[in-house]
């Protein structure tokens, strides 16, 4: 994309200034396109100077040696900015510079003002436009290529009238492109050359589109190759396809090409075609598609009405007398018919009930009175009958109107990001071009509209126009003949017919696929009106794969199974009309199924769209089991998708029978507490992580019960990632009632703290501070009860200790607790005064809490810890005035300001903006109850990675509440693997450079807000901090990201995501693989030059590993139902590795980097710094680690890195196993 933008300045004199100025304009300029996502093209930056020639200019640019014209004026000097991303100027007139605007221009403006939120977005689109767009430089190209093809297919010989079942006129190097089952089909076969050869589709109309350049180009098959009847079991079918084997071998001889491939069009096994694509370079140019059509008048288009019958059932079952039709009724499998769960279950009942009147037996002597109707076989043939005529119809719509074309290049991105333009049923290209011209015809749109209005309208549509339900017809024709709309909906799931009122252009769709591009265009629809996110990028940018977009995804490993699953729920019918095709015959029943078991659980259920890749001509057409393994995914609806109980009709009601029969052996009779005996179904689910898997349950029954598909062909991908942060052998779960439990015990000790008597002064707030608390600790706090047999005690015995025998005590972490005093005049105003009467509250309230609840406190200056309930909270008295005495400073002259302090700042963060940070996320929790999950899936994978050091816990706490509170383009995550998976795209694609991560906590932000932060970010952006995050309370500072990470951090933290969310999401699509999801929790220990391995003996978070050893140590603890009371202080926040670290890094922080596993590691990696091995001046108090070395005639010093070695293994003493230098990653 290329654009070119010009700023000019006049200066009467001053040339320095004037180019100061103007650098400094175009740097903002510059900036300004950074953020918004515009390349620069740096060889093409430059500023140039035009001096005028005055007194003193002319010989300042002599001295500087500057060469003048003829004129005496001297030349334009030059300078390069390709380094600050400048765009180079082009030169205007003065006139041009200031001539009125044009109409078009206002217009124009006018038009940007209503329609975008910014210039921007109009620039970003035209620009998308012209990416996509084919060059004319190209389009020469194909139009040669294609001219060859012409020629070529002139020359293709013909071929003598045989049987068609007769091949073996065929050449060895081709096979027919078409599965002959059955193989006996009447009928003779010759080939002719085509009549005409006539380019088609999107290349005519001018919406072809880059990367994949396809042309359609239609062969006409003469009249003379038809005979009467081949309308008939597959005839045509078969005589097209024989056709193009034929067309395929001889230009497959030819030199110009460098594949000839066959393929089915958008998946329908009925439709082959020819695949061309040119020679050496230009292979990827262009791919041509060979259709090979009828010519007009062939055949009789009254006989292919969507309620007549063209295969004969005892053809396709071989059998000579025919077979009494059995048709599936969704009734006979679904109570969500009689409930009215979806109005699809009843359209299909109504549609099973024509094809039972069609198929009771007939009195009359026509026996195909009996045979069911082949809607979706008539339609592939008429498909075929009026592509040229509907060619026509586009052609006229397209005529004069810029904007169709524009929308429905933009139309097709938007569907591509989405995966819904290929495979069986999608919704491609053609489809949209149709249905803008339907908006057209109905004056929804007109003509004076651009690409981008086009787009708006369209998805304004499909937001709102159910064709499920309420079907829509591009036909004015009023004859009677013509198939109504009704006739139409009777037929297929979704109905959109073409001008000749005969086609229905969306026949292959599933109705669950239509929900899903309506679902989309919807979602879309806000994303474009919604001022504060970035609706190019999000909708037009943004790939949304199956895996990202959905909650839970599961697999049918085998196609095949579908086949079984037909037979049992008598099929036939449909697999007559699907040419065999078993997977798109029970898809739309397997969908319905699921949707009546799940009901309310689901927001919206889909699946992939079945493809099968391209083949060699001269191989064997893919079988329908070769689609591989079918995807679906779940959106679920929070509120419903964890219910244990489904509730069904009281036991006398008819309708219990249905009930029963839905769902097996797992109804059971129940009474609820209104009294009611109903039928019900009660789930197994002892804990959270099991109730958001009821929906596996759920699926998995219903597909064994109703379709025979056994549970080892499902695989279920939807919390694979959650045995991370599971702490324990099942059935224990993911924690989340170990935080409730926490919780509890919190509000508890704020109620007393809250009614304590006999303090000085009152408390006025309790506020958590700790991630238990706000439900985002990876592993929270369970209860714990010391042995004393494994603990020393203090010499008053109050307290516990560790023994140096015994293994290191299990990890006891204290929460911490704000406990904000009541204001008033008797609190000192001096800083230090103010510490000592704090000492004094913890103290006292050590001493209320034991008297008056019996609670075990063990007081400090600075804290006080509670042991309650088995869990250590960690009280920390606050005076709301202290932060802003801590910022007094006394001048030199005596004055006394008011400025920030490292003191005052972290007390502010500790009693002000923590607290409320944990609040704000506690509400988000109740919201989204996957919040937590996904939080603590994001922790421990940075934790896994050795960079949990690197980054704070808040800072991830609120990256991941971005992805609820703004989840644009998908739908605020309900399940926490598909959380996790965006948390990795929203930490490798974000643009940390150029932009703010604004987090608007409880709503608080407006639309001015997020333009002020903005701004504000952009003129500081060189004094923040590399990942800048903005909330209501902190929308300048980013205060949780102030320290770290570093530049170098975020970038390995940007290649690790990258990375690990390109395996993830391969493995869960692939349900034949390992899926070994744990291995990108495996940190890459290559990257380390000193590795230090720990004894797991002393690891007191062992169990918390991502790999869990079979077996651990006794770490010192009871069990917490232990009958034993507790009167000594167990040991609190004991980590030796974490001291360890903190000693290496006070001892060696200037030569290397520490990295650790908090969670149970056990090695920690050492990266010496870029500057560690360099010589240095010798300094006496330079010397820690280091050594002389005479390299000269001055003494240097380098690092003694035996010594430093061992050090670490001195330091580390009883918790260091070895140390591992790989000397071969670094030499002094």
């Amino acid at each position: 994309m290329r654009m070119t933008l010009s700023s000019y300045l006049s200066f009467k004199s001053s040339p320095e200034l004037a180019v100061e100025t103007l650098s400094n304009c175009l740097e903002s300029v510059s900036g300004w396109m950074g953020r918004n996502k515009l390349k620069l093209n740096p060889d093409k930056t430059e500023m140039s100077e035009d001096a005028e020639r005055e007194a003193g200019v002319g010989d300042l640019e002599r001295e500087k040696g500057e060469a003048l014209t003829k004129e005496g004026r001297p030349r334009g000097k030059k300078r390069s900015l390709a380094a600050e991303g400048i765009l180079k100027p082009v030169k205007l007139c003065k006139a041009e510079l200031y001539k009125q605007p044009t109409n078009e221009e206002l217009s124009r403006l006018k038009e940007t003002e209503s329609l975008f939120h910014s210039s921007l977005l109009r620039l970003q689109i035209e620009e998308l436009l012209k990416e996509v767009t084919l060059k004319e430089k190209r389009k020469q190209k194909i139009d040669s290529f294609l001219h060859e093809i012409n020629a070529l297919l002139s020359t293709v010989p013909e071929a003598p009238e045989k049987d068609i079942i007769d091949q073996s006129w065929l050449p060895k190097g081709v096979k027919v492109p078409f599965l002959q089952l059955p193989s006996s089909v009447k009928g003779k076969f010759r080939f002719l050359p085509p009549a005409e050869v006539k380019v088609v589709g999107s290349y005519m109309l001018g919406t072809c589109i880059k990367p994949e350049v396809n042309v359609d180009v239609a062969l006409t098959m003469r009249k003379e190759i038809f005979q009467d009847k081949d309308n008939l079991n597959q005839r045509y079918h078969r005589k097209r396809a024989l056709y193009l084997a034929h067309v395929a071998y001889h230009l497959a001889k030819k030199k110009i090409f460098g594949s000839v491939k066959f393929a089915y069009v958008n998946g329908n096994h009925l439709k082959p075609v020819i695949l061309l694509q040119p020679q050496g370079k230009d292979v990827k140019m262009v791919t041509v598609r060979l259709y090979a059509c009828p010519a007009q008048g062939v055949f009789k288009l009254s006989r292919f009405h969507p309620n007549k019958n063209n295969v004969r059932t005892a053809w396709f079952t071989e059998k000579d007398s025919l077979v009494p039709v059995t048709v599936n009724r969704p009734e006979s499998f679904g109570y969500g018919a009689v409930y009215k769960y979806n109005q699809s279950i009843n359209q299909s009942a109504n549609y099973c009930r024509v094809y039972c009147m069609l198929a009771q037996p007939s009195t009359s002597s026509d026996c195909r009175a009996a045979e069911p109707p082949t809607p979706h076989y008539n339609n592939s043939i008429l498909w075929d009958l009026v592509m040229d005529s509907n060619l026509h119809y586009l052609s006229g719509a397209a005529h004069d109107f810029q904007g169709m074309r524009d929308g429905v290049s933009l139309l097709k991105v938007w569907l591509r990001q989405r995966e819904l333009d290929k495979g069986l049923g999608c919704f491609n290209g053609f489809m949209v071009s149709m249905l803008v011209a339907y908006l057209l015809d109905k004056q929804k749109i007109n003509k004076v509209m651009s690409g981008y209005q086009v787009l708006r309208n369209v998805l304004q549509f499909l937001a709102a126009t159910d064709l499920s339900t309420s079907g829509i017809s591009l036909s004015k024709d009023g004859d009677a003949l013509l198939p109504t709309l009704a006739d139409f909906h009777r037929a297929f799931h979704v109905v959109f017919v073409d001008p000749s009122g005969l086609v229905n252009l969306c026949a292959d769709m599933t109705a669950s696929t239509y929900k899903q591009v309506q679902f989309e265009a919807k979602h879309s629809m806000e994303v474009l009106d919604d001022k504060t996110v970035d609706g190019f990028q999000l909708l037009l940018m943004t790939p949304k794969p199956l895996i990202r977009a959905f909650d839970h995804v599961f697999h049918l490993t085998h196609a095949s199974k579908l086949q079984a699953a037909s037979k049992k729920m008598q099929l036939l019918n449909e697999l007559i009309d699907h040419g065999g095709n078993y997977a798109a015959a029970a898809l739309p029943l397997l969908i319905r199924l699921l949707e009546s078991g799940l009901a309310q659980r689901s927001l919206l259920l889909t699946h992939s769209l079945p493809q099968t890749p391209p083949w060699p001509i001269d191989a064997d057409p893919p079988k329908h089991k070769d689609v591989g393994s079918l995807s679906f995914g779940l959106l679920l609806t929070p509120d419903f998708a964890s219910g244990i109980l489904e509730r069904g009709p009281e036991a006398d009601r008819p309708e219990a029978v249905e009930f029963r029969q839905f769902w097996g052996e797992r109804s059971e009779l129940r009474r609820f507490h209104d009294g009611a005996i109903c039928e019900a179904v009660l789930w197994d689910a002892p804990n959270m992580n099991q109730k958001r898997l009821i929906p596996e349950q759920i699926i998995r029954h219903l597909l064994k019960l109703h379709m025979d598909i056994p549970e080892s062909s499902i695989c279920y991908a939807g919390a694979l990632l959650e045995s991370v942060i599971k702490l324990g052998r099942e059935p224990t779960g993911t924690g989340e009632e170990a935080m409730v439990r926490v919780v509890r015990s919190y509000d508890d000790l704020s109620r007393k703290l809250w009614n304590l008597e006999g303090l000085p002064l009152t408390v006025t707030a309790v506020q958590g501070a700790h991630p238990a608390l706000r439900y985002t600790d990876v592993f929270p706090p369970v209860p714990m009860k010391p042995d004393y047999a494994y603990h020393a005690r203090t010499k008053d015995r109050e307290s516990l200790l560790p023994l140096a025998e015994k293994p290191c005590p299990a990890y006891i972490p204290p929460m911490k607790v704000i406990c904000h005093m009541e204001g008033s005049g008797q609190w000192p105003q001096d800083k230090e005064a103010i510490k000592r009467v704090k000492a004094a509250f913890q103290v006292r309230l050590a001493e209320l809490l034991h008297q008056q609840h019996r609670l075990l406190c063990r007081p400090s200056p600075t804290h006080t810890d509670v042991y309650k309930d088995g869990y250590v909270f960690r009280l920390q008295v606050a005076y709301h005035r202290e932060p802003q005495i801590l910022k007094e400073v006394v001048t030199p002259t005596g004055m006394l300001t008011h400025q920030d302090t490292k003191e005052s700042q972290r007390l502010e963060m500790e009693t002000l903006h923590l607290p409320f940070l944990t609040s704000s996320l506690h509400g988000l929790q109740q919201q989204h109850p996957a919040f937590s999950g996904c939080c603590r899936l994001a922790k421990r994978w940075i934790s896994a990675q050795l960079l949990s050091d690197s980054l704070s816990e808040e800072c991830v706490d609120l990256l991941v509440a971005s992805l609820f509170l703004c989840p644009a383009p998908f739908t605020a995550p309900s399940s926490p693997q598909v959380g996790f998976l965006r948390f990795l795209l929203l930490l490798s694609t974000f643009d940390w450079k150029n932009s703010p991560l604004i987090v608007n906590l409880n709503a608080e932000l407006n639309d001015a807000d997020y333009v002020e932060i903005r701004n504000n970010f952009v003129a500081a952006r060189p004094h923040l901090p590399v990942v800048f995050i903005a909330t209501p309370r902190d929308r300048q500072n980013s205060l949780w990201t102030k320290e770290k990470p570093s530049a170098q951090i975020l970038q390995r933290l940007l290649v690790l995501a990258l990375e690990s969310l390109r395996a993830l999401e391969k493995q869960l699509m692939d349900p034949l693989g390992s899926q070994d999801v744990k291995m990108v929790f495996r940190p890459p220990l290559d990257f380390y030059d000193v590795l230090i391995h720990l004894n797991p003996k002393q690891i007191p978070r062992h169990l918390e590993a991502v790999d869990r050893p079979a077996k651990s140590f006794s770490r010192g603890m009871l069990k917490s139902d232990a009958a034993v009371n507790t009167f000594a202080f167990p040991v609190v926040d004991y980590d030796p590795v974490q001291f360890y670290l903190q000693e290496l890094q006070e001892a060696f922080s200037g030569l290397a980097l520490f990295f650790y596993d908090k969670h149970g590691g056990e090695v920690i990696g050492v990266l010496w710094k870029p500057t560690a091995f360099e010589a240095q001046p010798f300094k006496a108090l330079n010397m820690k680690g280091r050594m002389v070395s005479v390299l000269g005639t001055e003494p240097l010093t380098v690092p003694n890195v035996e010594a430093i070695l061992e050090d670490f293994k001195i330091l580390g003493e009883g918790l260091v196993k070895l140390v591992e230098a790989r000397i071969e990653k670094w030499s002094i």
